[in-house]
């Protein structure tokens, strides 16, 4: 992709730290960016593991390996700002975090640089409203976890962005060796319109007693050739990611009851327990963590 010299990514958590060796594995130099030093060591250390494994692995060379982490500079301003081709917003899905960082955006990026989000469920038109000179040049890219595994990013275009950057974004996707597919600005897109509730009912499931998680998992992978069950993929998201997805698709779809919560997930989340990052959500991965 001829125009695209440096990407910024703005957060270094799971995320975001996908999208950057995702992009640096493609051949972009990669600007990390995040306010926290401990954030960016993390990702560095996420990084080196990640190629590590490729060269052990024999997918790529130690000589490629040194390359790639060579593309990616890691910054708790963005240092490369005015080199930038696209900014990749990429923190928590809270959306008065994310207008604000992308008022910031706007200021910080020169006029033709992309503006993306990689919310999951958050309006992307809404967040243009809060960088309103720019909004044709906002658009959602919701990657999926593991990044550098998955293969799918959803692009979600609002009513203001322009052709031009719909087809910049979708080049960048595929350049980064993803399929970009395209959905229009409702709350949770396509993929979690669809899958949040299933996820929500499963929790019913087991709130209700008709299964115990494991056999609501075993049921769902056997039954229905899923890869992973729904309970265990909430930890692998997080619970409050879920928890929160949830919200905004209650808030923003206009059905009182259809989209709320289960307790239990409330329950979880009000306890601390959050999936994988926390090391116990559904299951409990204390031992095995202690132990890796």
């Amino acid at each position: 992709m001829s125009d695209t010299t440096v990407i910024t990514v703005i957060g270094a958590g799971t995320m975001g730290s996908g999208i950057a060796i995702t992009a640096a594995l493609a051949g972009v130099e990669v600007c990390q960016v995040d306010v926290s030093q401990g954030q960016l060591d993390n990702a560095k250390a996420y990084h080196e593991k990640t190629v590590g494994r490729n060269v052990k692995k024999d997918r790529m060379t130690q000589s490629e390996a040194d390359a790639t982490l060579a593309r990616i500079c890691y910054c708790t301003e963005s240092c490369r700002a005015a080199e930038s081709s696209f900014a990749i917003e990429a923190a928590t899905e809270n959306e008065p975090l994310k207008k604000k960082i992308f008022a910031s955006m706007v200021e910080t990026y020169p006029s033709n640089c992309i503006l993306a989000t990689n919310t999951s469920s958050i309006s992307i038109t809404s967040i243009a409203k809060s960088a309103d000179i720019a909004s044709d040049r906002i658009i959602g890219m919701h990657f999926f976890n593991p990044v550098p595994v998955m293969k799918l990013v959803e692009v979600i275009k609002c009513p203001a962005t322009s052709q031009d950057t719909l087809n910049r974004t979708m080049a960048l996707g595929e350049m980064m060796g993803k399929t970009p597919i395209t959905a229009n600005d409702h709350p949770g897109f396509v993929s979690n319109r669809v899958l949040m509730p299933m996820i929500n009912e499963a929790f019913h499931a087991w709130n209700d007693g008709v299964a115990e998680p494991e056999a609501i998992d075993g049921i769902m992978k056997l039954g229905c050739a899923f890869p992973m069950g729904p309970l265990r993929l909430a930890d692998l998201i997080g619970l409050d990611v879920c928890h929160d997805i949830m919200l905004v698709l209650h808030n923003g779809l206009g059905h009182p009851d259809k989209y709320v919560p289960c307790e239990k997930l409330v329950e979880l989340v009000e306890a601390g327990r959050l999936g994988n990052k926390t090391s116990w959500g559904v299951y409990d991965y204390r031992e095995a963590t202690a132990t890796a």
